[in-house]
């Protein structure tokens, strides 16, 4: 199965606050704020929600076609970090102008983050004809990214009738319901936070039916408490996360639960055994500081896969996945 992963290609600026934001809160004070953190390190690592999935698949051994714009910094390390880890980057158009995007992120001791992202040469997407990169695509996810290039991007699989993932999330904020509403119609699969989830219903005027009636099936997280697939037809299934997991990041940890989910569809596994390898790679994203940094072990892995979800689920994600 083919896939490309379109969305940012960023570098991630990563604060911890050890306190927490809500206690320098003042509720009727919130059209004044001004706020300052006092953080106790920073790390900077590669990140973008693009580039994470595709990073991802590709520790669980399926190589994608990374789509996205970055600057020309991305040529020191960045490209042939994700070259050495087995993603293929010549979808990536390189700016002659802006720098690579980056986003920067407080997270205090309640995992509450506040970010801000600088798109850069991000806002270049928009200007790559995905179909004219010489690929013949099986899935395309169409991810955060520039808003003119994700609506190109879902236009072009709608016309060509080539299935696509909508994953709005980050853009969610800025995005109108009209926006919302044409990011989403005719996906096959749509992911969301339950979040997410509410608040595309709010901004569509859409119920939570209406949605389902307008995508194939819906991939709803819920942290802690896992996730939901609400499948075209059927009851819905439950997965839960991981249990005994000490979170140390939570940036990037949908990322990676979307590349477990599509790692597992690419594989020809069913949607909850999809699920259940998001959630365990997931799990390795969230005990890790950075998007990329964590270790993907293939016995460790499964080590995972059976104490979550049983002998069963290993043995078939066993025969399913390439893991080095």
């Amino acid at each position: 199965m083919h896939l490309a992963i379109t969305g940012s290609i960023a570098t991630d600026h990563l604060m911890t606050f050890p306190g927490k934001f809500a206690d320098s809160l003042v509720p009727d004070q919130l059209d004044k704020i001004s706020l300052s953190f006092l953080v106790e390190d920073l790390d900077v690592r590669r990140g973008g929600c693009g580039a994470n999935i595709a990073f991802a698949l590709a520790k669980l051994g399926h190589r994608s076609l990374l789509v996205g714009a970055v600057g020309r910094d991305f040529e020191n390390e960045y490209r042939g970090w994700l070259d050495e880890a087995g993603v293929d980057t010549s979808g990536v158009l390189v700016s002659e102008t802006r720098h690579t995007a980056r986003f920067v992120c407080t997270t205090d001791a309640d995992l509450a983050q506040i970010a801000t992202f600088y798109a850069g040469a991000m806002s270049e997407s928009r200007d790559i004809d995905l179909f004219s990169l010489g690929h013949d695509f099986d899935l395309v996810l169409v991810g955060p990214d520039d808003p003119e290039g994700m609506l190109r991007h879902t236009r072009a699989c709608r016309d060509r009738g080539v299935p696509f993932a909508a994953d709005v999330s980050q853009q969610l904020a800025w995005a109108d319901g009209a926006v919302i509403r044409e990011l989403i119609d005719g996906a096959t699969y749509l992911f969301s936070n339950d979040y997410e989830a509410a608040l595309i219903e709010q901004k569509t005027g859409w119920s939570s039916d209406d949605v389902q009636s307008h995508v194939g099936t819906r991939i709803v997280t819920r942290g802690k408490d896992g996730v939901t697939i609400f499948p075209a037809a059927g009851e819905p299934i439950q997965v839960a996360a991981n249990e005994g997991v000490v979170a140390v990041d939570p940036t990037g940890v949908g990322d990676s639960f979307r590349a477990g989910f599509l790692a597992g569809i690419a594989a020809g596994l069913d949607f909850e055994r999809s699920a259940q390898i998001g959630c365990t790679i997931a799990a390795s994203v969230v005990e890790t500081t950075g998007t990329q940094e964590y270790v993907l072990e293939r016995d460790g892995f499964l080590k995972r896969i059976e104490a979550a979800y049983g002998e069963a689920a290993r043995t078939e994600i066993d025969s399913a996945l390439s893991l080095a």
